[in-house]
């Protein structure tokens, strides 16, 4: 299984582009942490998280949403739902460049069950042990 070497990563938006009171959940924190496995054709954003970010801002007005992860093969990007006073977020998967209304292809609980709807999804889908 091929581990991540999450030095070249951007995981965190800086704390004034964060929408007001959310904060990254300790299960992302604690993953994006170490190495992990690769959870290909999802990836993390290893450059141009801002960029992202402010794309979903422009294209869906309504929604506030922290982006963590793109599929390599679409256009879905996992995304916090920062309108949640939680310290753990629901996660949204968005079809970026959707219609808006039309945007939304999924949701889970928490990171933790983006993690394994993601590692269903990787090719073979292997799982870490």
């Amino acid at each position: 299984m091929k581990l991540m070497n999450t030095s070249e990563y951007e995981f965190f938006l800086a704390q004034e582009k964060l929408p007001v009171g959310f904060k990254y959940p300790s299960s992302y924190i604690d993953y994006v942490s170490g190495e992990f496995p690769s959870l290909e054709p999802w990836h993390f954003f290893y450059s141009r998280l801002d960029y992202r970010f402010e794309g979903l801002r422009e294209r869906y007005p309504s929604r506030s949403l922290v982006p963590f992860a793109r599929r390599g093969d679409n256009d879905d990007v996992a995304c916090f739902d920062a309108t949640e006073a939680s310290d753990n977020p629901r996660v949204f998967i968005i079809h970026d460049f959707a219609s808006s209304g039309w945007e939304e292809r999924g949701v889970c609980d928490d990171f933790s069950a983006w993690i394994e709807l993601a590692k269903a999804e990787s090719k073979g889908g292997e799982q870490d042990s």
